[in-house]
């Protein structure tokens, strides 16, 4: 069900999405190539300026000027910024010591628990051939996780939080669109980053926490180090591909209900377990490529299901709900 007042371009809202994902899948590789070379806050603050440049000099320009940067709703950005530093520090942590596939399989109950929290909050409809599609993709995260077996790792329930925080942050940018461009949650996305990181910096950069001898908390907390030579432009590079796929992402959840955008999210799936193979040569386990199949199953299942009640409205109105 759409929210009243809220476009609706599924069309749009889903190359959107793709294309986020794209930009954001090369985001990923090239942070977990600095994980051992430099702090996750320091590679964050600068990628946050890139992005910000970017943001203030292309895309707020192109999509109506600087008086979109206003905003009545200046909580729900601060909510929704500080949702989206939680997810990355969290999701961000985890890949230093995990398989990238792993990780963001994990990550990817988030669309699951969008399309739950679309239902509860949004009052989007969703019946029970959805609600049987979301517990097919728990199991699958639950054969990576293995949380009750003995190869269970503490680290996969970093992505698990970074999941909860996303999908608070898309939930709020599905609130937000009615009155605000997807540049605006794009400016207000990338000044949070910049913010937390800022403190970050000043708390960490001497690496008088880096205690713990373990890779997330290494990178989290190891002291600040100078780029050098390349690395300035792979780390000018990472800013750019955040910058467009913020963008892409905010337009995605603005455009259509979030229920249709999200299973298609999952195309940074396919690419992490592609670039995962190819350049660290992560191959999966038999249990981790069974749940990645039936994560990608389950967000099929309701991207159909959405397609379809996009194309025949009377669906909405049959006597039963699926």
């Amino acid at each position: 069900m759409l929210v009243p007042g809220v476009e609706n371009r599924p069309l749009i809202s889903i190359f959107c999405a793709v294309g986020a994902c794209f930009f954001f899948s090369l985001n990923d590789v090239m942070m977990k190539m600095f994980t051992g070379k430099y702090p996750l806050y320091e590679l964050t603050f600068f990628r946050s300026i890139v992005a910000l440049t970017i943001c203030l000099a292309i895309i707020i320009p192109l999509e109506g000027g600087y008086s979109n940067l206003r905003t009545k709703k200046p909580l729900l950005h601060l909510i929704r910024g500080s949702s989206v530093v939680v997810a990355n520090i969290c999701f961000f942590s985890g890949i230093a010591v995990l398989p990238l596939a792993e990780v963001t399989a994990i990550f990817f109950i988030s669309p699951l628990l969008i399309t739950f929290f679309a239902a509860v909050f949004l009052k989007e409809e969703v019946g029970w051939f959805r609600w049987s599609a979301l517990l097919l993709g728990l199991i699958g995260v639950l054969l990576i996780v293995k949380p009750f077996g003995f190869s269970f790792r503490w680290e996969t329930l970093l992505p698990l939080m970074a999941a909860f925080s996303y999908s608070l942050l898309q939930i709020l940018t599905r609130k937000l669109g009615p009155t605000e461009k997807a540049s605006t949650m794009a400016f207000y996305i990338q000044v949070s980053f910049l913010t937390y990181m800022g403190i970050l910096v000043c708390i960490l950069h001497n690496g008088r926490f880096d205690i713990i001898d373990h890779p997330s908390f290494q990178f989290l907390t190891k002291a600040w180090v100078w780029p050098t030579g390349i690395d300035w432009i792979l780390i000018a590079f990472i800013g750019i591909t955040n910058a467009f796929g913020g963008y892409l992402i905010s337009q995605a959840y603005r455009l259509s209900v979030a229920g249709l955008v999200s299973p298609f999210e999952y195309s940074s799936l396919v690419l992490s377990v592609f670039w995962g193979i190819i350049i660290w040569g992560e191959y999966l386990t038999l249990l981790s490529a069974l749940g990645i199949i039936i994560i990608l199953v389950s967000g099929i299942i309701i991207a159909m299901r959405e397609a379809v009640r996009n194309i025949n409205p009377s669906i909405k109105k049959a006597s039963f709900r699926r």
